[in-house]
């Protein structure tokens, strides 16, 4: 219908190809034009057959039911599904085939000429690597850009060796989509670690992530479909089960055991969230001290609750600006959020605190101190909130630095940190561009080997500190800034 060449879906009742949802979506429509129209009567065994359509990707070779919105491993009982599969590989293999993938080279390589920079005076090319859209899933694609450039957490899990999911007969073969093969063969941090060693590898424009998709789909029910998801939320469970499976077993050797063998993360740096500490926690993790006082008796209570990012509202008095010089007065930025995060705070009615030795709800204030930073601070600007019926989008504008960002004065004892400890630069940006959570769509900025990239779906692009410091942020992703060396500073 469009004639683009992007994700091709063949169907597989009546043999035409159309797009992929992600570029204009003709073979999702397909499906729907397709659909017998539901009548009165009861619907023979056949008719319900029917409605079953299931499509092809042509790259992949992975079928997919749109009725039941998931990947199939059924097949015919002449195994018709199979030989569809081997007729495109072997279309695939052929000399026009063969030729139209040295024509895409060509335009390919001409596009990474065409991204050559002179530094030092010397010519480099951008080895950057994209990472394709499934359908929607530009949310995954910004937080694994952003977290691949998080040098001390991406390169543990490159170092990690290589798990062997399957052997005997099935060993080296392409594999599918499939769900007979189990819960127990599906790794997430193997997956993981695949598509970091993927990226920056600069032999390919974009890197298509199908096999860790298919392990979130098989672990994390939420992002199953192809609907648009929150990058936050998903960032959160990604973070969540790769520090679950860490803790688990790895050919046999506990990964807590890698982590201190492979990893100069000192113990005392951990921050155990849920069991043993892994590496997520070392990096990401931090210990934030809450305290609420009771409003009649002052008594005060303390509790200490470990995090791997804060969500910080942006404060309402801001909220009805929708660019950096829309209107005069004040800007919002990073501070007033952090502020209004750690501030004293009355709780409402809606909010009382069971005080222990009034024994009964008093009205009480809340305070947050950080009693521990995280070597990378992941900063989640709250960006959609609900009103009556609808989940709106704050727009406003948050001005954040770029380097040194201070959080001395969010620590409860600031005492006991080094005058660079608290010091934080700025390495990962992921915007959301769009008015609504579920729908719009997600990029992500990220700084390498001193440069700045912007991340969209298969296209990476050079950018400017001045275009960054212009986004619109979702999440911020802050490194720690390394002291020097004593002999340095001399």
């Amino acid at each position: 219908v469009c004639r683009s060449n992007k994700s091709p879906w063949v169907c597989l009742t009546c043999s035409s190809v159309h797009c992929g949802r992600y570029v204009n979506g003709h073979a999702k429509k397909h499906y729907e034009d397709a659909q017998i129209p539901m009548t009165n009567h009861k619907k023979t065994e056949k008719q319900e057959k029917v409605q079953h359509t299931v499509c092809m990707d042509c790259s992949s070779y992975s079928t997919y039911c749109y009725r039941c919105d998931d990947f199939v491993v059924n097949d015919t009982k002449l195994g018709l599904v199979q030989k569809v599969r081997e007729h495109l590989q072997n279309l695939e293999n052929s000399a026009f085939t063969s030729d139209r993938h040295r024509k895409r080279k060509l335009l390919e390589n001409s596009s990474l000429n065409s991204k050559l920079l002179k530094v030092n005076g010397s010519t480099t090319a951008l080895c950057a690597t994209g990472l394709r859209n499934l359908g929607n899933t530009c949310f995954m694609n910004a937080i694994l850009q952003s977290l691949s450039n998080i040098q001390q957490f991406c390169c543990y899990f490159k170092e990690l060796p290589a798990v062997e999911l399957r052997n005997g007969k099935t060993a080296g073969r392409r594999t599918y989509h499939t769900r007979s093969q189990g819960d127990n063969n599906v790794s997430l941090v193997e997956e993981f670690r695949k598509t970091l060693c993927a990226l920056w590898q600069g032999s390919q424009t974009a890197f298509s992530p199908e096999s860790l998709f298919y392990v979130v789909w098989k672990i994390m029910p939420n992002f199953r479909g192809y609907q648009q998801q929150d990058a936050h939320e998903f960032m959160r469970y990604l973070l969540d089960h790769l520090h679950l499976e860490l803790q688990g077993g790895f050919n046999g050797v506990s990964r807590s055991v890698i982590l201190q063998e492979n990893s100069n993360l000192s113990a005392s740096n951990k921050c155990c969230i849920n069991g043993a500490s892994t590496v997520v926690t070392a990096i990401f993790g931090g210990i934030l001290q809450n305290e609420v006082n009771c409003l009649i008796c002052g008594t005060e209570s303390r509790k200490f609750d470990p995090f791997l990012d804060l969500s910080l509202d942006i404060p309402s008095q801001f909220r009805n600006k929708r660019t950096k010089n829309q209107e005069s007065g004040p800007m919002c930025t990073l501070r007033d959020c952090l502020r209004s995060f750690t501030d004293l705070e009355e709780l409402d009615e809606t909010e009382l605190y069971m005080c222990h030795k009034c024994k009964k709800k008093q009205k009480s204030t809340k305070k947050f101190w950080i009693q521990k930073l995280p070597k990378v601070l992941c900063l989640h600007l709250k960006r959609f909130h609900w009103t009556a019926y609808l989940r709106n989008k704050v727009d406003t504008y948050v001005e954040f630095p770029l380097r040194g960002l201070d959080m001395k004065c969010y620590l409860l004892e600031p005492e006991n940190s080094g005058p660079e400890s608290c010091l934080y630069d700025l390495v990962a940006v992921v915007v959301h561009h769009g008015s609504g959570v579920g729908s719009g769509h997600y990029t992500a900025y990220a700084a390498h080997e001193g440069r700045w990239f912007h991340f969209n779906d298969s296209t990476v692009t050079l950018t400017d500190e001045e275009t960054v410091g212009k986004a619109k942020a979702y999440i911020l992703f802050y490194v720690e800034r390394q002291a020097k060396p004593a002999a340095e500073k001399l």
